[in-house]
């Protein structure tokens, strides 16, 4: 098994040139370009290898589809392959055969088409054997799973033959993605109404467009994480608008309470320490489970406590990332603990004497999300090459800001 290590460096300043590209937005406008035919231009697409991945199975002609790790590209493809009457079969690594799927293929279904489970129901590897008559133009789905089974079935709604209207049961979590994908579909010509209650979207044919992808709001958070943990930072991280589609985002708000200042200048975003607002942070992760893994390492190492909640998604990500966190947590001596029904506690820690290995579980969020402690100690990071998901030049990124790695 690699390992890297990071020595610990607590001075840290530079420029990161070329931040990668959202993959949020890259994987939509690839769907969206194939359902208009592949005339689109998509600039500045994201190297990340779940959407190059997309990128690739997309073009394939084969049957045999495999998604890899990337629960993005196994629920866009199952409703694009479904919709454009194509027989595919889809798979992927062990972890995705645990992922549910179900909710996605039962409302495909309900619409009008044909797939198969070919292992265990309701979980992938499942068969899309094409679309029937539409049976059905109104569904319903509950508002607190992943909101990618919604943005799935929102980009092919235009092109069935009687549109679709998804009617959302009770909390809606992620709803900034759902937002995005509404935003991507409007630049394709794509007309529709939405509101938390439901969308409709009515039969349509999209149009091709240019789309420029701009950086990823999920990666930058880490370096605020750097930001807020070094004794003085300054980093400024290239063409970087203030306005963004992502929810991710939000990562500004949270780290001013944390220690970081943001000033946008000459489309550059330059991050710099300031004071902790207060030694207690409460946030509801509802609109953004991602950044759960830049912000709890965070807070553990700068002696704030934490009240948070909205992080029931995390449990069917790439890993178990609740218990992935509170293992690497412990290390430290700090602890994440449900308190009550979805309210998290943090307990911060304190900075051990001797270097601290941190097991990344596949994750890469668990990888740059724990990274940021290389400005108080050594530590080591095992299978450093998952970044290669979302962020493939994170590590050679961080030496350009002064990080000694081997």
């Amino acid at each position: 098994m690699s390992t890297l290590f990071l020595k610990h460096t607590s001075q840290i300043g530079g420029k990161i040139y070329k931040l990668p590209a959202s993959k949020s937005i890259s994987n939509r406008a690839l769907i969206l370009d194939a359902l208009s035919g592949n005339q689109s231009t998509v600039s500045n697409l994201a190297t990340a290898r779940d959407t190059q991945l997309m990128k690739s199975l997309l073009a394939s002609s084969e049957k045999a589809i495999d998604a890899q790790d990337a629960g993005t590209t196994m629920r866009f493809l199952t409703a694009y392959y479904a919709t454009s009457g194509q027989n595919k079969v889809l798979t992927g690594t062990p972890r995705m055969k645990e992922r549910p799927i179900g909710l996605l293929v039962n409302a495909l279904i309900e619409i009008g088409a044909r797939i198969e489970y070919l292992e265990m129901e309701g979980f992938p590897p499942h068969e899309v054997k094409g679309f029937g008559p539409q049976k059905t133009a109104e569904i319903s789905l509950p508002g607190n799973v992943s909101s990618q089974y919604i943005s799935a079935l929102m980009m092919v709604a235009p092109v069935l033959p009687q549109g679709l209207t998804i009617h959302l049961e009770g909390k809606i979590v992620s709803w900034p993605y759902i937002k995005m994908t509404a935003a991507l579909m409007e630049s394709f010509g794509a007309p529709f109404s939405i509101n938390k209650e439901q969308v409709v979207i009515p039969p349509s044919q999209y149009q091709p467009t240019h789309i420029t992808v701009e950086p990823d709001w999920s990666a930058l958070s880490y370096w605020y994480a750097f930001v807020a943990l070094a004794e003085s930072a300054e980093i400024t991280l290239c063409n970087v608008l203030s306005q963004s589609v992502q929810g991710d985002r939000i990562i500004v708000e949270i780290m001013e309470q944390l220690g970081v200042n943001t000033r946008f200048e000459n489309s550059n975003a330059i991050l710099s320490k300031t004071k902790i607002v207060n030694n207690h942070l409460k946030w509801d992760f509802t609109d953004c489970p991602d950044l759960a893994q830049t912000i709890f390492p965070v807070c553990a190492m700068k002696g704030v406590r934490g009240t948070f909640s909205g992080l029931e998604s995390l449990y069917i990500k790439e890993t178990d990332r609740i218990a992935a966190l509170q293992n690497e947590l412990q290390k430290v001596d700090a602890r994440l603990e449900e308190t009550s029904n979805g309210i998290f506690s943090l307990l911060p820690g304190k900075i051990p004497t001797k270097k601290i290995k941190i097991n990344t579980y596949h994750d890469h969020r668990m990888a740059m999300g724990f990274a940021p402690w290389a400005t108080l100690m050594d530590i080591e990071i095992e299978t450093p090459e998952v970044v290669n998901k979302s962020y493939p030049e994170f590590w050679k990124d961080l030496r350009q800001v002064g990080f000694d790695i081997t």
